[in-house]
């Protein structure tokens, strides 16, 4: 059992987002079935059309975003909750002039994220693959 400030957590850049940064808060160190994950989008950030090879499940804290899954594109902001299904396209741009900010939660397997938008998509390994 463990408890610590979320400020005491590093966090990094995402590099396939624009303005975005993710902290690990929970990793598979402290929880064995679950990682919580804290992302932090800038007024004009986001994260192109993508998919992960886990499920996520997110909680926003604040500000506004629409958000692609599939088909459909949602506006969500402070306390919707936003499920995304493993293997379905999504992707996030910030709405306003306010920090988009949400936790997720992914069970702690191994997730890969290849980015849809890549002028190279053709199905296979590519160098856009990067851990999550």
């Amino acid at each position: 059992m463990s408890a610590r400030s979320s400020r005491s957590v590093p966090v990094e850049t995402v590099a396939q987002g624009i303005k975005t940064t993710k902290q690990v808060l929970i990793g598979p160190d402290e929880g064995p079935n679950f990682a919580l994950r804290k992302f932090r989008m800038e007024s004009g950030g986001g994260m192109p059309l993508h998919i992960n090879s886990v499920e996520h499940e997110q909680y926003v804290l604040r500000g506004r975003a629409r958000v692609t899954i599939g088909d459909d594109v949602l506006d969500v902001g402070a306390h919707d909750v936003v499920f995304i299904p493993a293997g379905v396209p999504h992707a996030y741009e910030t709405v306003g002039l306010e920090p988009f900010e949400f936790l997720c939660v992914v069970p702690n397997r191994p997730d890969f994220t290849r980015i849809l938008e890549d002028p190279d998509e053709t199905g296979g390994p590519s160098p856009d693959d990067v851990p999550a």
